[in-house]
């Protein structure tokens, strides 16, 4: 994280309890983190303790969302579990209460990860034991988020030696240590990866026939044939 003096910009003083290594307004008067502010806009531009929720809260959501999906992929269609769907709603609702009384991050960092694990082992069953053809996209998303992720805590561990490194380097290669940012778009990408994978699995198993097809020779993207009628 970001040592404590860094400039203050059009949104006044930094209210949210992160800061993280990305030298402040260095872009803009508008945006505080100018990189990492295109992926979680509100709170990178501002750096405001609701823009803050606003980031990290639905994180929380989304990855329920994901859960309940992974493990309702081999059930008959149409089919609502309303246990696992209240589940997960009232974790939700307790996190949320929970984090808005400490103020903790670490603890929202925790309850993530708690998601991405129950994520991580429901997908390495599926790719061992049910759909071993899936292992490449299924790996190729895990890979993607573990780099992202080491590549966040070297931004938190070494950014004062980042910072003084972007000073002596021209900016086009000082951007590129901006590891932050990378962390934005390698999740985001291994994010994506992880939903083609679990759309794969379900339509697989409706035998939908899917396909990995790939726009412009790099972009994954999923085709499916409906079902055949006999």
């Amino acid at each position: 994280m970001a040592p404590a003096g860094d400039r203050e910009g059009y949104w006044g003083p930094t209210t949210s309890t992160l800061d993280w290594c990305e030298e402040n307004y260095a872009v803009t008067w508008y945006i505080a983190e100018f990189l990492v502010g295109m992926g979680s806009w509100c709170f990178h531009m501002t750096l405001k303790y609701e823009m803050q929720l606003l980031d990290e809260l639905p994180m929380i959501y989304s990855c329920c969302i994901f859960v309940y999906c992974m493990f309702e992929c081999f059930k008959m269609k149409n089919s609502v579990n309303y246990h696992l769907l209240f589940t997960l709603v009232l974790f939700s609702l307790i996190v949320t209460t929970v984090y808005l009384k400490v103020k903790e991050p670490i603890f929202q960092q925790v309850m993530y990860g708690m998601l991405v694990f129950t994520l991580v082992l429901r997908s390495v069953y599926i790719v061992t034991w049910v759909y071993p053809w899936l292992r490449g996209l299924g790996y190729t998303s895990l890979g993607l988020f573990l780099l992202g992720f080491l590549l966040w805590n070297i931004d938190n561990i070494f950014c004062e030696s980042l910072r003084n490194f972007r000073k002596k380097v021209p900016p086009i290669i000082g951007v590129t240590t901006q590891f932050h940012a990378w962390w934005h778009i390698l999740t985001g990408l291994g994010s994506y990866l992880h939903i083609l994978f679990s759309l794969y699995t379900r339509t697989l198993y409706l035998r939908y026939r899917p396909k990995v097809k790939f726009l412009f020779g790099i972009w994954p993207v999923i085709l499916f044939e409906p079902l055949r009628k006999h």
